[in-house]
């Protein structure tokens, strides 16, 4: 089959902040069919739809109550059928999110394998003896809690790697394998395109991270016999079907990856690599005000290029889901002008770069973090536990410490509700929203850009519409140039003779470009796109935010 992927360009949909169809405040399926073709006419062609499965509520829809159902809020299975159908004949394919490391603890497997220790069902989860009166070891999980909750009823302790409500799946049992590869056939049967796998390199524990000794516990990331399950998985499912696939891998190297998404691999298209979302992490984690270091950048971007080139497919992104609003992040909202100028510069470092590009919803229009005053307007499981931790627990941080980390880093940046329109609800509902709307919608807002070619949704499609014309884009070999510039990053992909040149200024500050209008001279060169208009544009000078795309011959 082919490998269309790999020219492709994903669109990620967060469903509950996307489009409020019916007006209760919260986004729906309906909703996303209705903007279908805003999304074809960016030029997206894959739409990842975050989870719609029936869930507990607890992780926003990442804990999973009933694999076979559609959660009542977003609609119900005949949206979800014309939802695809109208995908389809738009020229759209949909991703679903698969989350298999865990379930809700209301799935009807979790009931049943905690009702009793002889239940049929209860070596589905992992459950453990308890240690000298307490958890069976030390383990934390990635919500900022220990990663096993004592169970009365029968005794022991049951592992989550993540919040309490969601506990983790035993791989080890053949029976939840079949059980989860029949209900991935039975979505690609319906006709879904393929598949982002949640979290799914720590489906796989190591023996340590499950011992009833006390110990500290292990690192459940990359375990024992998840290249085992992964290729299983691919023979029982993705195998039968022309389809893509992307694995969330946290704790990854260039050869993990090689391993797991490699050509020869027979497991997964590619992988989600963190380290470049870790670059600006500090002592605890991302729960800082530091600002990354470029050239930290570089070589995290730079090892990735070079690494997978010619071995596996890379995954492109600066946001989703679960990070702040990359514009906030990485480039500056400051002043309107720049935050403009950065938004075009970060999707057009992102967009050259070799390996499938995912815009997160809004990121096309520039959407930036909000303020969250108080915790009270505060959704996230995650952000509620470090602050617990942090604050009231080991008050390592003041109150107003932890909000601006929240503000800076928490996930929530990323799911406030779409901006469709400067509307009261921003287009996105007529109702109370289910989490609070940013107050700059008013400037930012899909209907002030849409039919903007000047707008940062216009050089998006411009963006999107080179990768269709150059197959440079997806073919050259990246080489970086400059590595030690702080402000300045420039980088080449060269393939059959051609040279893709590309320069991109991070700061506010005008810089020298002299190094690479140097490759200019000696060349014919055609300019394929800037952010600034051309006939301005002094040679060997990058203005504040300013990113050049040259094809040399």
């Amino acid at each position: 089959m082919a490998d269309w992927w790999k020219k492709s360009v994903v669109y990620q949909v967060y469903p509950r902040s996307f489009m409020d169809a019916n007006g209760d405040g919260v986004g729906d399926l309906k909703g996303i069919t209705q903007k279908l073709p805003y999304i074809r006419d960016l030029g997206a062609d894959v739409v990842w739809l975050s989870p719609i499965n029936q869930s507990g509520g607890v992780d926003a829809g990442y804990d999973i109550s009933d694999y076979y159902q559609i959660e009542p809020e977003f609609g119900t299975m005949a949206d979800f059928n014309e939802l695809l159908q109208r995908a389809h004949e738009l020229g759209l394919k949909i991703v679903m999110d698969l989350v298999v490391n865990h379930t809700s603890d209301k799935h009807p497997w979790f009931q049943e394998s905690r009702s009793s220790r002889h239940s049929a069902k209860r070596d589905y989860y992992i459950w453990r003896n308890g240690f000298q009166g307490s958890a069976p070891n030390r383990m934390m999980g990635y919500f900022c809690e220990p990663a096993w909750e004592y169970d009365a009823k029968t005794d022991q302790y049951y592992m989550h790697l993540f919040a309490i409500g969601q506990p983790d799946l035993n791989w080890e049992n053949e029976a939840v394998r079949r059980e989860v590869y029949a209900m991935m056939n039975f979505w690609f049967m319906k006709g879904i395109d393929g598949f982002r796998l949640d979290v799914i390199n720590a489906i796989s524990k190591p023996p340590a991270a499950v011992a009833s000794d006390g110990g500290k516990g292990a690192n459940c990331e990359n375990g024992p016999r998840v290249h085992e399950y992964l290729r299983e998985m691919n023979r029982e499912t993705f195998l039968k079907y022309d389809c893509i696939t992307v694995g969330e891998t946290p704790g990854v190297s260039v050869g993990d990856a090689i391993r797991y998404a490699g050509v020869c691999s027979n497991e997964l298209n590619m992988i989600f690599q963190f380290e470049l979302m870790d670059v600006d992490q500090d002592i605890y984690g991302k729960w800082t005000s530091k600002r990354y270091d470029l050239r930290d950048v570089k070589r995290v971007v730079t090892r990735w290029q070079e690494g997978l080139y010619g071995k596996a497919w890379n995954s492109q992104y600066l946001g989703n889901h679960d990070q702040p609003r990359c514009v906030s992040r990485f480039g500056d909202t400051s002043t309107p002008e720049y935050r403009e100028k950065s938004a075009k510069m970060l999707a057009t470092f992102l967009h050259m770069l070799q390996g499938t590009p995912y815009i997160y919803q809004g990121d096309e229009l520039g959407m930036t973090n909000t303020v969250f005053k108080d915790m009270s307007d505060v959704r996230d499981v995650e952000a509620f536990n470090a602050y617990r931790l942090y604050v009231e627990q080991r008050k390592v941080f003041t109150h107003n410490e932890m909000m601006r980390f929240i503000n800076l880093r928490g996930r929530d940046n990323a799911r406030t509700p779409m901006q469709w329109s400067g509307e009261t609800g921003a287009g996105f509902t007529r109702a109370e929203p289910w989490i609070g709307i940013n107050p700059n919608h008013t400037q930012i807002n899909a209907k002030a850009q849409v039919n903007d070619p000047n707008s940062v949704y216009g050089y998006y499609k411009r963006l999107i519409r080179l990768r269709r014309e150059y197959d440079i884009i997806t073919n050259g070999e990246y080489k970086l140039i400059d590595k030690d510039n702080p402000c300045v990053y420039t980088y080449t992909r060269v393939a059959c003779g051609e040279t893709l040149l590309v320069l991109c200024n991070f700061s506010a500050v005008a810089q020298s470009a002299a190094h690479a209008e140097a490759l200019v001279k000696l060349r014919r060169a055609t300019r394929l796109i800037g952010n600034y208009p051309p006939e301005t544009a002094a040679a060997d000078i990058l203005r504040p935010y300013e990113a050049r795309v040259y094809l040399l011959e």
